[in-house]
């Protein structure tokens, strides 16, 4: 048995860029690789999803960014290949990672279409050396699936998966404890999981810059400018994750949606419209997976790319549309300042498999109908079709009433809680 957890984070590099590439070159037969001369996977421009979604390495040389404008990608490098997204491409190629993975461990968490954890702790009798083998499934990937990755190997998942973060493509790398101040700390603080640029900017001016200098910050301080999430990244920096083992139940830890709007959101009511919509799909793949939330958070992204988040703890675990909306409006009108919008989304997290509700005296005649109403609504759309209910504040909206403009082939092939405009 091993001494101490041995946790693999396996990443695949460029994701959207990768899978489209090897599909084109293997199965159509076409050149160049996109990965190797300067490419994208960009958003569709006239919805207002023209955005880079994934670069090639070349791509990068030119400085151009996940997330930045394609008219800005252009003008950077004017050669540059577009491709659009092929989103049943990337679930295939996800579901393909994931079974490749499940046949060497039995403890596989999947932390987004790209991304997974796999617990090998006491696998050394099978698969020997843990660092060695570790590149042998690299390699393996590359070789069955075409892609690359890379793979991060420590005793937790956030030390696991900040190695998978270091140098790319297709590399393996160690972080365990003993070399965090060595191979952690001197890095940007920016760097560390979640540590966005609001945060950044804030440890900044609190004279914090790399991750050592936030590691070695009075924590009091820390949650005096940042409350509870400056302890959070103060624990980071150490090393140390709210929880050390891997949960080996499968399923979905987050469940949520984002829209990109096809123009800037700067009313109330549009927006409501928009958080309606995504709730619907949301509660339904939470019903269709038999589980319940209990916190709801949401996601505005301004016209300028600043992104703003906020959360809230629900009094009992839900799977109804109404109560995860009335949570998103809630927090939308506390968060929202006015600015215009280009992005909302909602997520809910801390997922349980309560099949009870710890109703109060006021809303258990109110959530009990509505679980019955959102059941069979759920019932009636899965034998006539998603568009055969819909709530009639939809009738006359250019909005789609059930999630973030997927066609319905795309939605029926999403992983719930995937977010497509995720950074590479």
């Amino acid at each position: 048995m091993s001494a101490r957890p041995i946790i693999f984070h396996i990443d695949v590099n460029s994701a959207f860029l990768s899978w489209s590439a090897a599909y084109r070159r293997h199965v159509l037969g076409e050149e160049p690789d996109l990965r190797t001369v300067p490419s994208i996977v960009g958003g569709d421009q006239e919805a207002r999803h023209g955005i880079v979604l994934a670069k090639s390495t070349p791509a990068k040389k030119y400085g151009i960014q996940t997330g930045e404008p394609i008219v800005a990608a252009r003008k950077k490098c004017p050669n540059l290949i577009i491709i659009p997204p092929d989103f049943h491409l990337y679930v295939e190629n996800s579901k393909a990672l994931i079974s490749l993975l499940k046949s060497y461990s039995d403890h596989v968490v999947q932390y987004s279409i790209d991304e997974a954890w796999a617990d090998f702790t006491g696998y050394e009798m099978l698969y020997g050396d843990p660092v060695e083998f570790a590149w042998k499934l690299k390699d393996q990937i590359r070789e069955e699936l075409g892609f690359t990755v890379n793979i991060g190997v420590s005793s937790n998942r956030l030390l696991a998966k900040m190695a998978g973060d270091f140098k790319k493509p297709d590399l393996v790398h160690t972080l365990f404890p003993e070399e965090i101040e060595e191979k952690m700390w001197p890095l940007p603080v920016e760097r560390l999981f979640l540590v966005g640029k609001a945060a950044a900017d804030r440890l900044h001016s609190l004279g914090i810059y790399t991750i050592g200098d936030l590691a070695r910050s009075d924590v009091d301080a820390l949650k005096a400018h940042m409350k509870k999430h400056g302890e959070v990244i103060w624990n980071y920096a150490w090393g140390r994750e709210e929880e050390d083992t891997l949960e080996a139940k499968e399923g979905n830890k987050a469940y949520g949606n984002s829209m990109t709007t096809p123009v800037n959101v700067t009313d109330v009511k549009y927006a409501r419209q928009i958080l309606l919509s995504l709730c619907e799909t949301v509660g339904m793949r939470l019903r269709a997976d038999h589980v319940k939330i209990s916190c709801v958070s949401i996601t505005l992204r301004t016209s300028n790319f600043e992104n703003r988040n906020r959360q809230m703890q629900l009094s009992s675990a839900t799977d109804v549309t109404e109560e995860i909306y009335e949570a998103a409006c809630r927090l939308y009108d506390e968060l929202w300042d006015g600015r215009p919008l280009r992005l909302i989304g909602v997520s809910t997290s801390r997922v349980s498999h309560e099949e009870y509700r710890q109703y109060n005296l006021f809303d258990m005649e109110k959530y009990d109908k509505l679980e019955k109403c959102d059941r069979a609504i759920d019932s009636i759309r899965a034998k006539f079709g998603e568009d055969s209910v819909m709530r009639a504040s939809f009738l006359k909206s250019n909005v789609s009433h059930t999630g973030r403009g997927l066609n319905k082939e795309k939605r029926a092939e999403a992983i719930s809680g995937t977010d497509w405009e995720k950074e590479e």
